[in-house]
């Protein structure tokens, strides 16, 4: 099994490198969400899992990949259409939940693919303020009002973010004392 995934993740990344890269006019070389194979793409991406922004987290390339890091930044902004912002913050959506709405998987994968404290705190704290009470991580959110949410209980959601917790407890234990701190303030 493991030989196999090995020789799909080759496969991909082989992909990737030969049909997928396209010249962005403010962020230059980044991979594009789909491409026809007649020179046509769409610059996008989605919350789920796989996306553009999970590349690494799935083993396909390194966080430090310059076209990785061109898309990153194109994926987390503005110039993608899923990605939205309010005024509980900011976050990648999906078209099938509506407009306006955050995925969670998004800012777990958006954590897990940083190198940044700054950054992985403030996808946390996001994390734990778009439960609406429930202690529980829905499949989205609403920008504007966390109590606007879908599915009451995401079981692949929750499941990211218990890997991402025993993620940062293992390389940076100290980040969670920091959002602990924050949550008694």
């Amino acid at each position: 099994l493991v030989a196999a995934i090995d020789e799909l993740i080759t496969d991909i990344s082989k992909g990737l490198d030969k049909f997928s890269k396209v010249r962005h006019p403010f962020f230059g070389e980044i991979y594009a969400y789909e491409v026809d194979g007649l020179g046509n793409s769409i610059c996008m991406d989605d919350a789920n899992v796989p996306s553009l922004l999970s590349l690494p987290y799935l083993g396909v390339m390194g966080i430090d990949d310059a076209i990785y890091q061109s898309t990153r930044a194109f994926v987390l902004s503005q110039a993608n259409p899923s990605f939205n912002v309010g005024i509980l913050g900011a976050g990648i959506g999906s078209l099938h939940t509506g407009v306006g709405k955050i995925w969670p998987i998004s800012l777990i994968i958006q954590a897990s693919t940083s190198c940044d404290d700054g950054e992985i705190l403030k996808c946390l704290r996001l994390l734990l303020d778009s439960t609406a009470g429930t202690g529980l991580l829905h499949e989205s959110f609403n920008a504007d009002d966390v109590n606007d949410f879908t599915r009451p209980w995401f079981a692949w959601c929750n499941s990211l973010f218990a890997g991402l917790i025993v993620k940062l407890l293992d390389e940076k234990p100290n980040l969670l004392s920091q959002v602990h701190m924050y949550r008694q303030s």
